[in-house]
């Protein structure tokens, strides 16, 4: 008889998930998110070319310019990430 064997499940992550998660890189505790904590929320969730997409996530997120991610700000930073997929293994 066969045995099965299921070696990993990836389960994708909801907005919810996603903003809790990325709200936890709030390095210093400030309540937005700096260009350089959003990079590193990237890289630690595995996302490859984290840079690269962090200046874009930003870019497109930050909608008064003042170089941070506020908690109004974040959920279109939010719907803007998940399209890439995110999930927990």
């Amino acid at each position: 008889m066969p045995t099965w064997v299921i070696r990993s499940v990836s389960i994708p992550l909801s907005e919810d998930q996603l903003k809790g998660l990325l709200k936890r890189y709030d390095t210093n505790g400030d309540g937005r998110l700096s260009q350089k904590e959003l990079k590193q929320a990237f890289r630690s969730l595995g996302l490859k070319h984290s840079g690269w997409r962090a200046n874009h996530a930003f870019q497109h997120a930050d909608a008064n310019g003042d170089g941070f991610i506020i908690e109004d700000e974040l959920n279109q930073l939010v719907k803007y990430a998940s399209k890439w997929g995110f999930t927990i293994s």
